[in-house]
């Protein structure tokens, strides 16, 4: 059985716990046999929030902390970009999730393909779920029955990755608050609320939160993860 999230080989627990109270993620402690190789791996789900709810310092805080985690781990090679939406502002356009990532193929740390291209992504064939939407240390987020339970990840989006709309705040803000608005996300583990049966999407879009803290993440399911996608 693949070792639970809070117990992975590569990363000490303090080192965990550094990332969320530094806001810098921390290298993995030196393992005892070969450290794995994540080169390849072209897409993960944050292992840890940086320690402010739905307040990641907007899209670009949110890239860097996907960038700084797979620096990590050996992956930073890449060009990282977090699923999330955001608004528009008063100098920039909305932005959507899906057009922020590139156009794959992804894989998770394992070498499992998640999805070839975006439209299998946002489809029926999309492969994320509990057991492939792994984090950057090739373990698994903890939920249900397992304490913490953090099956909810942010992404501001509807089932087709673009801007959630039709609720007053699905982004916390544009990413900038931990104490305003809400944050739309998905559920891993595929089960619960899904807006679209047919593509099966819940992944990405299932509901709101009651709140941007992470207290009130919590409430509900979620630990204030994201999904990281490679774009080049």
């Amino acid at each position: 059985m693949r070792p639970l999230f809070l117990v992975p080989a590569a990363l000490s627990l303090a080192a965990l716990l550094g990332a969320c109270t530094t806001g810098t993620p921390q290298a993995p402690a030196a393992a005892a046999g070969a450290t794995p190789d994540r080169s390849a791996m072209t897409f993960f789900v944050t292992s840890v929030n940086p320690g402010k709810g739905g307040d990641l310092g907007g899209l670009a805080g949110a890239d860097a902390w996907c960038k700084g985690l797979a620096d990590a781990v050996g992956a930073g090679r890449h060009t990282w970009r977090a699923y999330l939406s955001a608004p528009a502002t008063a100098g920039s356009p909305a932005v959507n999730a899906r057009d922020r990532i590139g156009k794959g193929p992804w894989t998770n740390a394992d070498g499992v393909v998640v999805a070839r291209n975006l439209e299998e992504l946002h489809g029926a064939a999309n492969n994320i779920n509990a057991e492939t939407g792994l984090t950057q240390l090739g373990a698994r987020v903890p939920m249900r029955p397992q304490v913490p339970n953090w099956h909810d990840i942010m992404t501001g989006s509807d089932p087709q990755g673009l801007l959630k709309t039709g609720v007053p705040d699905a982004t916390c803000q544009g990413w900038t608050s931990a104490s305003t608005g809400s944050a739309f996300v998905g559920h891993l583990n595929r089960t619960g609320i899904n807006p679209d049966p047919v593509a099966n999407v819940s992944w990405n879009a299932s509901h709101g939160t009651p709140g941007c803290s992470l207290p009130e993440l919590a409430r509900v399911g979620g630990g204030g993860l994201f999904y990281c996608f490679a774009a080049d």
